[in-house]
């Protein structure tokens, strides 16, 4: 009896660390992929142009939530 769970246990942890090594393979594949995107769009024309848009969009969007916050009100 005691051989038997030991055994399903040994091959539940064996199917576990199987699991894990995919999720971390996916993982660095994922991260050599979004890397590879990055470099591909910081090679575009209008990367500069894109890049200032989103500064001048973020620093717009945080005046906006800095000035609710000070008014008092929440939303939920």
């Amino acid at each position: 009896m005691e051989s038997s769970k030991t055994d399903v246990l040994e091959k539940k942890v064996n199917a576990l660390i199987s699991v894990v090594k995919q999720i971390l393979d996916e993982n660095a594949y994922l991260k050599d992929l979004s890397v590879g995107t990055l470099e591909t769009i910081k090679l575009m024309n209008s990367y500069e142009e894109a890049i200032e848009k989103l500064k001048e969009k973020l620093a717009k969007e945080s005046s906006e939530d800095k000035e609710v916050n000070t008014s008092g009100e929440t939303f939920e």
